[in-house]
């Protein structure tokens, strides 16, 4: 067994558990085999009955046809596979309540008003005429239309996005057939014993029966509580979830190391069981969700006041004052187009649209995102915390340098300089050197990869342990006896202590054993960690020869320098240490052993430094260098040696360095200053773990008001958590942190969005939002892009939507209400209009490629920066909108003029709009309405082209963004502008909306107008561009959008 130790075994069976009639490894035990019962239990009271924490760890093995060193055998987990797969059932969906949703959500409510009161003035309220059946047909087409396409959009990009989890390789270490294995996850049954280290998910629910002393388990998934919960191999309590010796499904392991029997999986599992009773679980709004539901109750609220406000004036004055002018259901018909007027029927769509662009970009860039939402969070990303092993480096670390007391080696002339002299004994040293690389060591290789070259073979293990074990296995040194395999066999460990990123440290007690007489021959205890630490516990020191000496103040100064030397270049620095102990008494329990090898931890002997190289990552910099330009504060927080940290900065991330003393000295920041100017000098700086703990609020203010790039260095996990907190509580910042281990985890769940690299611990995947599958660090600026990307087109389609829905539409109903003219736009146009033009152009702004400043842009303040604002109103109503109504209302009166009415025997007519009025009659009256009303429906959809080009573009001209060629090209505009006059075209000349709907060809020159139109808007719009371009302080760019 390797660094676990089991709970006071029986010292009779205590060699390998000798006794193999103990334990029952067959498939005919059928103790607790999983079947489902006909009557199935209630699942709280299947949790409260749990009971194998109260077993004894010899019980444990019998009960479920295990054995420690064996496990299962092949023919057992053929006959426990039938009991089904290892995963729980995700919460059944409520299909009914997504119908629903899919039916009634968005603006989809204001629809079924809509329908319902134009079916009632179609009867009971009013004559039953073919108009208004036909716009209670429409508005029922349009909520069917709208709800399918909501389904198929969220149908496909869940389906993207199931189809990117399941590239996450969900694996566990188990022990079958006298052997350790990996196997997926969802392969593990009943009996298994599985293997856990630092880092992993719990993969079913398991009895713990070995134990590293400092187990520590994170159950938050389970209790909600953040703190860590310690194992044990004992029950602790009769509690089935208080108890420690329970490993339960969803929880992990961030500290130490553990094996566990397991008793239930899949459904059968506690928190299986849990998501039975809990159902479907809720989600949180995002900040674009938020956005939108904000925009969506005031466009609602706005629609439904106006809708009551034209039938209250229909009620109390027209009806009173101008007899005849409406009836009832036609008042009510006309004053639902104030409800079809301010819905953006498009907005919804676009956004469930704009998931399925983001899925398919992401899934292409093999990122998983937990929520497609969250992209835009990470579009608003101020600061990014990057761990560097394993994020801003490739975390495939190798051993470079070794130093003894008074010789250095490069990994790759030691067997040159070893086989070089005459008495190879000058170097013994390197034998106790790779003693403890390989026995001080938490990695372990994959069984299945030994027969692949050292380099090749998989290692389950943190990656500097990593590094040491492909060294110590691919060292050789036949001159000194320095064989892997051989070390092995010599050699057993009976108790460990893991590193931690507290102790900074990691202990290993190992004894050499006679192999003929089952002897133990001498017990060291073996120690490696940071220089730092244990240089303090080290008294003497072993040269190349194996001689040992004392360590000397002048010995401890040229190993700092040594670590100096090779921390500047970027290399992690380890010591190794060791010292003969007494051999430890049986009986005794882990934690006993731990206190006894804390007190055991001085007088060490110093054995040698190595330092460790990780190479970084090739597409850290360019990276880097774009996130930085969006106007993004790269910070980076790391365990690190603070020289090892600022050699890998240098690479990555600042350009100057200072430490924060002599920063703090010469820069003095009010409290009120919570970001950097661009007038500082000072930029960059360097902090240390020690350094965090000490620093007050007004520091804080000062490191977060003040610098650009900070460089944190040797940190705990609490303290990454705290960097993250005391970052976001100042200046509205929104916090990313990536990382890739357990002691990110924390740092990961504090921030606003956590990106976690694919090879990363499970722990730390949990904990993020968004995974880099391929460990590819510059999805990391792709998916800004996208965040940047996705709310800057929700803009452009809100902005080209309103203009003409919520004003254009407005106007004419406003002017048949207060002025007394005939309408200028029937509400079938209307309907129309807001679920065909408008839709299918603003579609085509989704599809918009970012503009060239996009990422040039500083990130937008999440709470501050809203998705609409007053300056935006102010170009909807005052600029684009300005432009568009006047030219369709004047459109209107220059037919009605042609036709002989004026203006003045246009408007104010009330109810003299009847047979004999200027002398045409009734019909001849209704036929010029009908056509007035197509010209006002032409003019507006043709009108809005401009708009479209013109929101096209933020800041550039079209002249040198355009959608037809170039890196912005976008033929779906085109495809748009073509769709909307098509059908304009089908609504004027199709037969069956001629005969339903009143609609009629119209003049040849009301179909050229609405282009000059289009084209006034556009230019307009790249005048005022071009005075934002060149005039960037001016008023004008102060009021741009």
């Amino acid at each position: 067994m390797l660094g676990i130790i089991p709970s006071a075994p029986d010292p009779g069976s205590e060699k390998g558990y000798g006794i193999q009639i103990a334990y029952s490894t067959s498939s005919g035990r059928v103790e607790e085999k999983q079947t489902t019962s006909k009557s199935s239990p209630d699942p709280a009271d299947a949790i409260g009955s749990i009971g194998a924490h109260l077993l004894s760890v010899d019980e444990v093995y019998a009960r479920y046809s295990s054995h420690p060193t064996v496990g299962l055998e092949l023919a057992a987990v053929r006959c426990k596979e039938r009991d089904g797969k290892n995963i729980i059932s995700p919460p059944p969906t409520v299909y009914w309540k997504k119908t629903l949703d899919y039916i009634f959500g968005g603006f989809n409510f204001l629809m079924w008003i809509s329908f319902v009161l134009t079916v009632l003035c179609y009867e009971p309220l009013g004559p039953p005429i073919p108009f208004t059946l036909g716009v209670a047909v429409l508005l029922i087409l349009v909520i069917i239309v709208s709800a399918a396409f909501y389904a198929l959009v969220d149908w496909n990009a869940n389906r993207i996005m199931k189809s990117i989890k399941s590239l996450i390789a969900h694996e566990t270490a188990v022990i079958r057939g006298g052997s350790q294995q990996i196997i997926k996850t969802a392969d593990i049954v009943v009996g298994d014993v599985a293997v856990l280290n630092a880092g992993d998910r719990v993969p079913a629910d398991m009895r713990v029966v070995q134990a590293s002393s400092d187990l520590r388990f994170d159950r938050s998934l389970l209790t909600g509580e953040s703190e860590m919960v310690p194992g044990a191999v004992d029950a602790t309590s009769d509690n089935d979830l208080e108890t420690r010796n329970l490993a339960l499904t969803s929880t992990f392991v961030v500290q130490g190391t553990c094996r566990g029997v397991v008793f239930a999986t899949g459904d059968r599992t506690v928190m299986g069981r849990l998501v039975k009773m809990s159902g479907e679980t809720k989600f949180k709004l995002t900040t674009i969700q938020r956005e939108l539901w904000f925009f969506t109750k005031i466009v609602s609220y706005l629609a439904l006041f106006f809708f009551c406000l034209s039938i209250l004036l229909y009620g109390v004055w027209l009806r009173i004052s101008y007899p005849g002018y409406d009836t009832l259901s036609s008042a009510i018909v006309n004053s639902i187009a104030c409800l079809t007027a301010f819905v953006p029927q498009g907005l919804p769509i676009c956004v469930a649209l704009s998931l399925t662009v983001v899925a398919r970009r992401m899934a292409k860039r093999q990122v998983l995102v937990k929520n497609l939402a969250t992209i835009e969070t990470l579009g608003c990303m101020s600061v990014l915390c990057s761990d560097k092993t394993g994020t801003l480096t490739a975390g495939k670390m190798m051993v470079e340098n070794i130093a003894f007391l008074d010789d250095a080696f490069g990994v790759e002339e030691i067997n040159e300089r070893v086989t070089r002299v005459s008495n190879p004994d000058a170097f013994s040293a390197f034998k106790v050197l790779h003693q403890i690389a390989r026995l001080c060591n938490g990695a372990k290789f994959d069984p299945t990869t030994n027969d692949l070259p050292v380099q090749d073979r998989m290692i389950k293990g943190d990656p500097t342990d990593a590094a040491l074990l492909r060294f110590s296995e691919a060292l050789s040194i036949p001159e000194l006896g320095v064989d892997a395999s051989t070390l092995q066999q010599d050699y057993l460990k009976t108790f460990e202590i893991p590193f931690n990123s507290r102790n900074k440290w990691m202990l290993s007690v190992v004894s050499k054993v006679n192999s003929a007489e089952k002897t133990v021959k001498s017990t060291w205890m073996f120690v490696k960690g940071a220089p730092e630490v244990l240089f303090p516990s080290c008294d003497s020191v072993l040269q190349s020869d194996g001689t040992v000496v004392p360590l000397t103040s002048r010995a401890r100064q040229m190993f700092a320098t040594f670590q100096e030397d090779w921390s500047s270049r970027g290399q992690r620095v380890l010591v190794l240490c060791r010292k003969p102990i007494e051999e430890i008494k049986t009986g005794l329990l882990p934690y006993d052993i731990e206190d006894l090898m804390y007190t055991e931890m001085c007088d060490l002997t110093l054995v040698s430094l190595i330092g460790i190289c990780d190479p970084p990552r090739p597409d850290v910099l360019p990276s880097i260098s774009i996130i930085r330009q969006a106007g993004v504060r790269v910070f980076m927080v790391t365990g690190d040696f603070k020289l090892t940290a600022l050699a890998i900065a240098r690479q990555h991330v600042v350009d100057t360095i200072q430490d924060v003393q002599a920063a703090a000295s010469e820069k003095v920041l009010s409290e009120e200053l919570i970001k950097p100017s661009d007038d500082d000098l000072i930029r960059s700086l360097v902090l240390t773990g020690e350094d965090v703990t000490s620093l007050t609020s007004s520091d804080w203010n000062v490191i977060v008001g003040a610098y650009t790039e900070i460089v944190f260095a040797r940190t705990t996990p609490d303290q990454k958590m705290r960097i993250v907190e005391e970052i976001k509580a100042r200046g509205d910042n929104t916090v990313a942190v990536t990382g890739d281990g357990v002691n990110d985890a924390p740092a990961l769940k504090a921030a606003d969005i956590g990106v976690a690299m694919g090879s990363g611990s499970d722990v730390a995947k949990e904990a993020a939002a968004l995974i880099l599958l391929k460990n590819d660090f510059a999805s990391i600026p792709v998916a800004m892009e996208m965040g940047r990307l996705v709310f800057d087109n929700l803009k452009k389609v809100t902005l080209y939507l309103m203009p003409a829905g919520s004003y254009t539409q407005f106007m004419a109903i406003l002017a048949n209400v207060l002025l007394g003219m005939q309408v200028p736009m029937s509400s079938y146009q209307q309907v129309a209009y807001s679920v065909t033009n408008d839709i299918i152009m603003s579609i085509s702004l989704m599809y918009e490629e970012p503009e060239w400043d996009l990422m040039e842009r500083k990130p937008r303040n999440a709470k501050t920066d809203r998705l609409t604002d007053w300056r935006f109103f102010l170009h909807i109503y005052f600029f684009y909108g300005l432009m568009l109504w006047p030219c369709a209302m004047g459109m209107w009166f220059l037919y009605m003029n042609q036709q002989g009415l004026s203006f003045y025997k246009v408007i104010l007519t009330f109810n003299q709009w009847e047979d004999g009025w200027q002398g045409y009659t009734l019909a001849q009256l209704n036929q010029f309405v009908n056509v007035g009303q197509c010209i006002y429906f032409v003019t507006m959809a043709i009108g809005q082209c401009g708009t479209l080009l013109s929101v096209s573009n933020r800041r550039v001209s079209i002249l040198d963004s355009n959608p037809l060629w170039g890196p912005r090209r976008n033929l779906m505009v085109l495809v748009g502008i073509t769709g909307t006059i098509l059908i304009c075209v089908v609504n004027l000349y199709g037969a069956a909306f001629q005969q339903v709907f009143g609609a009629t060809p119209i003049p040849a020159m009301f179909w050229g107008l609405p282009f000059t139109f289009a084209l006034g808007i556009l230019l307009m719009d790249e005048t005022r561009k071009a005075i934002v371009r060149k005039y960037p302080k001016s008023f004008i760019a102060w009021l741009a959008w």
